[in-house]
């Protein structure tokens, strides 16, 4: 086959969806925990409802992320087997934008935000898994070689996406109040639909399947209810193979063996996407003064995604190879044990600034940037080498099931820290006297106890060394499976 080193006509259209969409997605995502609190739960800033109303913000704002990031499977499913990619991420793309309007045309009513926030999450959620596949179906045998500066670019407008929205959108709000300041991102999602349908022509259109049953859940739960059936020193799955493809069913045995791992990963988003979140209510709390620049409590998050543009490139071209020149071999569950630990230490910094706040002080901001600083560096080894883990680990057959499962971890991480802030809201189990520094010092207990966990079970698992996978040429199928971590 002759080399071509022409990039598909559809890679700009979708490079510039995505940033538009990341833009979108993450600029009311910015002002949403304050705005929650200064709007609905707190309007009066009446300081004995304050932790009431930012645990109600902070529960809202959790399950809104952990529906956005539990619904790209369904989305996956219904672009492979019924719809196809372009469809579903079309479609969706529209109840997205109908989410964004009812954002900025309903800021005073409780009720109708969140049916906003329920269809953002339905179309953030719903065209995840297929945006990033889409770019890999674009590229053939010829130009393949391609395929990872595209992704390059891919992951780069999704991080100019963040960040500017995130410097922007707070600023919007400040000035010009909540509707256009949640109106400017659904203009920006209004914009990556017109341009992903101007590209229509020119995209390579991967027709649906069907209901494929050789699947990981039929197996599963074929198995699971026919587990009487399990002979002495047969591996529960087995019983699957007299109705399934028996290499099918050997298939989801490497996931599940990579569901160990992944079964650590929910921790780490639970204290992760606080970040977006507590520590933004947080911010507002602190001396925000910073070389001579007063910034907004919103536009501090805005350190997340730059430090982690920092990390990647240091991690990968200086830390990794002289660890590896000192004897230190670096495996993916080192990694990831070792940014269970650098979370753990970016909440220490984020409670003791708690506890001075907690005292009446005003601490510098300057100790929340630390915070992300080491948050990003604890992103960079356990998000993307979870990645890495499930790519070397699991079979080739079931990349597309591993994408869905570890957005999953996101949504698990979520959905607990959403539950914890209720019971804070309405003071009620254990949880309801977590205010303040507690509420830090508990999530560094539970990740603590996780890693002591971890610890103990990884030396029993094996894992391929990074040689054995080096030797064989990523397929299309593996850069997908790589590209999805935001």
């Amino acid at each position: 086959m002759i080399r071509s080193n022409k990039y598909p006509a559809s890679v700009p259209y979708i490079i510039a969806n995505e940033g538009a969409e990341r833009f979108s997605f993450y600029g009311m995502r910015s002002i949403l925990a304050t705005f929650l609190v200064a709007q609905f739960f707190n309007p009066t800033l009446n300081p004995a409802l304050q932790t009431v109303a930012e645990a109600k913000a902070n529960e809202a704002t959790h399950f809104f992320v952990s529906l956005a990031y539990a619904l790209p499977f369904i989305g996956g499913l219904m672009a492979d087997w019924f719809f196809g990619k372009y469809k579903v991420i079309l479609y969706i793309s529209v109840v997205y934008c109908l989410g964004h309007l009812m954002l900025a045309s309903f800021e005073t009513d409780l009720t109708k935000f969140q049916y906003g926030l329920l269809l953002i999450a339905i179309g953030a959620g719903g065209i995840k898994s297929c945006v990033s596949a889409n770019l890999g179906d674009q590229f053939d045998r010829s130009n393949r070689h391609l395929l990872s500066k595209s992704y390059g670019w891919f992951y780069f407008s999704i991080n100019v996406g963040s960040v500017l929205s995130t410097i922007f959108i707070p600023m919007l709000y400040a000035k010009a109040g909540a509707a256009w300041a949640f109106g400017v991102p659904g203009i920006l999602m209004a914009l990556a639909t017109i341009v992903f349908f101007l590209g229509r022509k020119n995209y390579v259109k991967v027709p649906p399947s069907g209901v494929n049953k050789n699947n990981f859940v039929f197996i599963s739960f074929y198995a699971l209810f026919n587990f009487g059936k399990k002979r002495k020193g047969q591996h529960w799955l087995d019983v699957a193979k007299d109705n399934f493809n028996p290499e099918k069913v050997e298939d989801v045995k490497t996931v599940y063996n990579v569901l160990i791992v992944f079964s650590f990963i929910p921790v780490f988003w639970a204290l992760w996407d606080q970040n977006l979140s507590e520590w933004v209510l947080q911010a507002t709390k602190l001396d925000r003064h910073i070389l001579g620049v007063e910034l907004l409590p919103e536009q501090v998050q805005t350190f997340n995604p730059a430090f982690l543009l920092i990390c990647i490139p240091l991690f990968n071209y200086a830390l990794f190879p002289f660890l590896r020149n000192m004897g230190i071999r670096i495996t993916p569950l080192r990694k990831i044990g070792a940014g269970l630990v650098l979370t753990a230490l970016s909440f220490v910094v984020i409670a003791f600034l708690q506890e001075k706040i907690d005292q009446g002080a005003a601490p510098s901001v300057w100790w929340q940037i630390l915070a992300y600083a080491i948050l990003a560096a604890a992103e960079v080894l356990v998000s993307v080498t979870g990645l890495e883990y499930a790519y070397t680990q699991a079979s080739k057959s079931m990349k597309s099931t591993m994408i869905a499962l570890w957005l999953l971890t996101t949504a698990l991480g979520n959905l607990f820290t959403a539950l914890v802030n209720r019971s804070i809201s309405s003071n009620t189990t254990f949880f309801g006297d977590l205010s303040g520094a507690r509420y830090y010092w508990f999530f560094i207990t539970l990740l603590c106890v996780f890693i002591v966990l971890f610890m103990i079970i990884t030396p029993f698992l094996k894992e391929r060394t990074e040689d054995a996978y080096q030797e064989v040429e990523p397929d299309l199928d593996d850069q997908k499976v790589l590209s999805v971590a935001n």
